[in-house]
């Protein structure tokens, strides 16, 4: 499943030519050896930049792009989503309006993601895509407690 999802990733970046196919193996060859998020790879292997992935998302798929920084999350929304699930998909619960649960994520194609967090918050799910970074700094602020 998981694999399915960051390949259409990838296709989209070599799209709209922000990768080459040569990159994308190279990407995926990593992703296999040690795990993590193609988005990830893609920026620390210097083949992209997180905000091209984040625009590409956002002009493909006509998610809204949310930059996380001066965002503030009120704590009652935090702990919606524990933080192993917000740290293992890289997303943020970010508001709640009745039993809509607005997250942002770096990767909104991962659909297993989206699922479990329906599953576990028992909300509808809106995503908005922000980047690995914004999302990192946010988990830090909001969950260094948790685990």
């Amino acid at each position: 499943m998981r694999k399915i999802i960051n390949k259409q990733l990838g296709d989209l970046l070599i799209e709209r030519g922000l990768i080459t196919h040569a990159q994308l193996e190279k990407a995926l060859n990593f992703q296999q050896e040690k795990g993590g998020l193609i988005g990830e790879i893609l920026v620390a292997l210097g083949y992209a930049k997180e905000e091209d992935i984040a625009q590409a998302l956002t002009a493909q798929y006509g998610f809204p792009y949310l930059p996380l920084g001066n965002y503030d999350i009120n704590p009652e929304i935090i702990n919606i989503i524990p933080g192993r699930v917000a740290r293992q998909y890289a997303l943020v619960p970010v508001d709640k309006i009745g039993n809509n649960l607005t997250i942002a994520m770096s990767n909104p194609l991962n659909v297993q993601a989206i699922e479990d967090v329906e599953l576990i918050s028992g909300c509808s799910v809106q995503t908005f895509v922000s980047t690995s970074s914004d999302i990192k700094a946010a988990i830090e602020k909001y969950y260094k407690d948790s685990g």
